[in-house]
Parts: C-alpha cells; sequence; structure tokens
C-alpha cells in the first residue's frame, strides 16, 4: 500500500476526480428516468453474454456478441434524449445566466398557485432557467404581459381558451400561455399522476425548467425539476422550495457577477 501510495502522481489523482465527478454527474441526469431500466437491462444482457461464453453456448453467445458489437450506436440511438439534455447542461454557464427571479415575481408565482389548489383549479407554470424553451412558446399565444397572480388565475380559469396549456414565465414575464408540452414516457410513473404531470416530467426530462404543478382533482401543488416530481403539502413548503432553487441561485450569480466586475476594474487601474 505505501509503494502505490508513493507512486501516484498530481495527475493520477486530478484524472480519478474528474471520472468520478463525470459518473456522479451522469447518475444524476439518468436518476428518476427510464434510462435506469435500460442501462440495468444492458447489464443483465452483459452477464448473459458472459454465462453463455462459460457454458459454451453458442448460439446465445454469438446473438449477444452481435448486439453488443453495436452497444455504441444502440445506446445512441435510445438515450438520444437524455444524451441531448446532458449536452446542453454540459454547454451552459451556471453563473453568468441563472434567471434574475425576485422575491416578489416567486410571491405572485406561489399566491397564484395556493389560490388555485384551494379553488380545484389546475395550473401548469413553467420557469425558464437556461434552457431556451423556444420549441414549446411557437406552440401557444405570446402575452409578453406583467407577472402577476390574477393574470396567472385567470388564464387557468376553466372558461378561458388557454387553460388547457401551460404558462411559461421568462425574465419575470408571463411570456406565453397555452403552451403544449411532451409528455413523459417513463413507465414509472405513478398511475395517480394525470396529464399534466406527465406534461411537466417530458419538459423537465429535456430542459432544466422548473415547472409548478397544481391538480384540480387532490389541490395538490407539486414542482417538477430533472425528471423527479416533488409534491407539496403546504405553502411554506412550496415557497421554501421555490426559494431555494432561485432565490438562492440568484445571490450565487450576483456574488460571481460582482467579483468578475472587481477584477474588470482593476486590470483597467493596472
Amino acid at each position: 500500500m505505501p509503494d502505490i501510495l508513493s507512486s501516484l502522481r498530481w495527475q493520477d489523482i486530478a484524472d480519478i476526480l474528474i471520472v468520478s465527478y463525470i459518473i456522479y454527474r451522469l447518475i444524476l441526469l439518468i436518476r428518476g428516468t427510464r434510462a435506469v431500466q435500460m442501462l440495468l437491462g444492458i447489464f443483465v444482457i452483459t452477464i448473459i453474454y458472459f454465462i453463455s461464453s462459460q457454458l459454451n453456448l453458442l448460439a446465445l453467445h454469438w446473438l449477444l456478441q452481435t448486439f453488443l458489437s453495436s452497444i455504441l450506436l444502440i445506446i445512441i440511438i435510445v438515450f438520444q434524449r437524455d444524451i441531448r439534455r446532458a449536452l446542453t447542461q454540459m454547454g451552459k454557464t451556471p453563473f453568468l445566466k441563472t434567471p434574475d427571479m425576485a422575491a416578489n415575481d416567486l410571491g405572485e408565482i406561489i399566491s397564484a398557485a395556493v389560490y388555485m389548489a384551494r379553488r380545484r383549479i389546475g395550473a401548469l407554470i413553467i420557469i425558464e432557467r437556461n434552457n431556451g424553451l423556444r420549441d414549446y412558446i411557437e406552440s401557444g399565444f405570446i402575452l409578453d404581459a406583467r407577472l402577476l397572480q390574477e393574470l396567472l388565475v385567470a388564464i387557468f380559469f376553466p372558461m378561458s381558451p388557454m387553460h388547457d396549456g401551460g404558462v411559461i414565465i421568462r425574465d419575470g414575464k408571463i411570456h406565453s400561455a397555452g403552451c403544449l408540452l411532451p409528455l413523459s414516457k417513463n413507465p414509472g410513473i405513478a398511475k395517480r399522476y394525470g396529464t399534466r404531470h406527465r406534461a411537466a416530467l417530458g419538459l423537465s426530462e429535456e430542459t432544466d425548467a422548473v415547472i409548478i404543478v397544481v391538480s384540480e382533482e387532490t389541490q395538490e401543488i407539486s414542482i417538477v425539476r430533472n425528471g423527479t416530481i416533488t409534491p407539496l403539502s403546504d405553502e411554506e413548503k412550496l415557497t421554501s422550495e421555490l426559494q431555494q432553487i432561485f432565490l438562492t441561485q440568484e445571490h450565487t450569480s450576483s456574488l460571481w457577477k460582482n467579483w468578475l466586475n472587481k477584477n474588470d476594474i482593476q486590470q483597467e487601474n493596472d
């Protein structure tokens, strides 16, 4: 053991840390999605392949060998949505592009969600973050309106022509309404969740948007992000969750920007 430690270079330690971080990020990306079941299926097939080789099962071994020889192409085809999502998240700038969600904007969204839940009004509110939602915005009606509780409630009122789709909030404004979202194909979704929750999950699997779902049947409010549904029991938990997502990151972003500005000023003085 001492010989191994003495032969370690700093490059080896950096290599191990980088690979560990990549594996960790991949696990976070596929957690709660259909990719987990598919990876388990590929792992089982690989185990059977080695067993067939040991037992001299020629036909089965040849069949699995043919399948596994094209495994890279199969993974790209099967996991194209997850790969696209991963590459999109890798290409984003986590500090400089964090959405500027002010506390009063969150207050309007929270008040609207709680109001609609108490009156059994279903709602689907999407807050855009780093990944653009242009494809989904184009499927709805452009409003570019001020973010107000009353307007959100009016949009999702059952007699409204735009209540069936989702509302997309961009840059602190109600950008569009009646937007159509992709339904999740994850077979592990609980049966109690309806179309709204499946649409929210589908969008969260492809983008980093935060989606608030209000169920008219159960009066339950949920936050959907990164392919995961988080039911919230009361207004306090909803407020805490949204503040943790947006206001904490906004504070981090401000600190980062201030640090960059100070460096720029120092360089100009030098």
